[in-house]
């Protein structure tokens, strides 16, 4: 049904995948070591970001020690943490505890084959071979990074179970639950961009992006996806799983040396997939931003793309630092009800529109004529909720108060976590709890209640 949706794009490129698998092995190899590369080297690089802008935003220094700048502070942690000692939990699953790690990193790595990093079309020469800037690609190359994605949650969901604790149980189960919830709305973001494109081929979509960026025919998709990469990948304002105020550490407390290092690791790596991702299916790929492309025709041919696609990366990843340096961490509470009570209804909604566009588009409407349609549709809910809630306004009775307000009265726990009161708002006495004026008796050593004095005597009476 996708495809036959998608045929009324004008931008859409035909989905030939045969310029793939025809390198030779040493080439293939080599493209391999690239991608790897890119990953450790924008993840070395990225930490010394992080701390240098956080630094700014916090006016301090950030490292400057290690490396002109401390631009080889990173390298240091890295050497630093291989080098410590490698404890092991007592009451750990030994086996386990030891494959968690490597079980969260390698999926994070896997991901970036499907990427391109230049046009299919536009081959360049390595040594003499015409290869594209790709280390493959498949009719299903989306689905395959969702499938890398959900094997990795069970290197963090395992590291906590094994660790024989509970704060990383609980670290591990809070992540297992949140990137569940949020695959889910970044799954449905994907079916927008299916529809449009006709595609699940990662260097189709960005072939299907040469008029126009999905970003902008696409911003709801675009949106639920920035918010549900923020949730795949723990970072703040969704860091619960490594919440050191109630965790400790999250998942990976129990752990040191280079098994630690290796979950971190694995996060910096799935933060540069999950851009890589937000630039191929919303932001053009590789190809070369507005003002650039119009003036220079040479801009997406050559090795010109890596550069462009190398600067967007950058720019989500400043994205994410932004995030950690300016927002609280949010309830958890508050984190799942985000995810299963707007993110996913709204995805359920936005994807029903698109297909409701893509279906009229298709069938020969006029562009002006689907606007009305839609535009039509959308007043037409607003006006039956304007109705329904005139009705259920006049339904109270007036002069009702709402819940907590009647008479000053105030729950701390209506919400299910302790709050304090409003203006107007009074706290109940505390249960058991004796009345001022009893107490300063008790504190001048004067007799204060009749029951002291029945307590006193055993027999009642006045105490006399």
């Amino acid at each position: 049904m996708m495809p036959q949706l998608a045929l009324g794009s004008t931008a859409l490129a035909q989905e030939d995948l045969s310029m793939f698998g025809r390198d030779p092995w040493w080439l293939i190899l080599l493209k391999a070591v690239f991608c790897f590369a890119f990953l450790m080297l924008t993840v070395l690089f990225s930490i010394v970001w992080e701390r240098k802008v956080v630094a700014w935003m916090q006016l301090r220094i950030g490292p400057n020690r290690h490396g002109p700048w401390g631009m080889l502070q990173s390298l240091a942690d890295g050497i630093k943490l291989m080098l410590k000692e490698d404890l092991v939990v007592k009451r750990a699953d030994k086996a386990v505890y030891v494959l968690a790690p490597v079980v969260a990193a390698i999926p994070a790595f896997m991901a970036i084959a499907v990427i391109p990093f230049g046009p299919a079309g536009n081959e360049i020469s390595i040594f003499g071979h015409r290869t594209p800037m790709q280390l493959t690609d498949l009719p299903i190359g989306i689905l395959y990074i969702l499938a890398t994605a959900s094997v990795g949650i069970y290197g963090i969901v395992l590291a906590g179970w094994s660790s024989g604790s509970t704060y990383p149980l609980l670290g591990g189960l809070r992540s297992c639950a949140q990137m569940i919830s949020y695959e889910i709305a970044m799954g449905m973001s994907f079916a927008a961009v299916f529809l449009y494109s006709g595609s699940m081929s990662t260097s189709t979509i960005v072939e299907a992006q040469q008029s126009r960026w999905y970003v902008l025919l696409l911003p709801v998709s675009f949106i639920i996806y920035i918010v549900a990469m923020v949730g795949e990948t723990n970072r703040a304002p969704f860091d619960m799983p490594e919440s050191e105020g109630d965790l400790v550490g999250g998942f990976n407390t129990e752990y040191s040396s280079i098994k630690f290092a290796m979950f971190m690791l694995a996060e910096y790596i799935n933060m540069v997939t999950v851009s890589a991702v937000a630039i191929t299916l919303f932001l053009g790929g590789w190809r070369a931003p507005w003002p650039i492309s119009t003036f220079w025709e040479g801009a997406n041919h050559g090795w010109w793309p890596l550069l462009w696609f190398t600067l967007k990366v950058q720019l989500l990843l400043f994205f994410f630092i932004w995030l950690r340096g300016t927002l609280p961490r949010v309830r958890y509470d508050q984190f799942m009800k985000l995810g299963w009570k707007v993110l996913i209804p709204v995805s359920l909604l936005w994807l029903m529109l698109v297909a409701t566009v893509r279906a009229l588009k298709n069938e020969g409407h006029d562009f002006q004529q689907i606007v009305l349609y839609v535009a039509g549709a959308a007043v037409a809910l607003l006006l039956i909720s304007l109705v329904a809630d005139f009705f259920r306004r006049g339904a109270e009775p007036d002069g009702k108060e709402p819940d907590g307000a009647e008479d000053g009265a105030f729950d701390p726990m209506a919400g299910g976590f302790p709050v304090p009161p409003l203006p107007g708002q009074e706290v109940p006495p505390v249960p058991r709890r004796r009345p001022r004026h009893e107490r300063e008796l008790i504190v001048s050593g004067r007799v204060d209640t009749v029951s002291d004095v029945e307590g006193a005597d055993g027999k009642g009476g006045d105490g006399a």
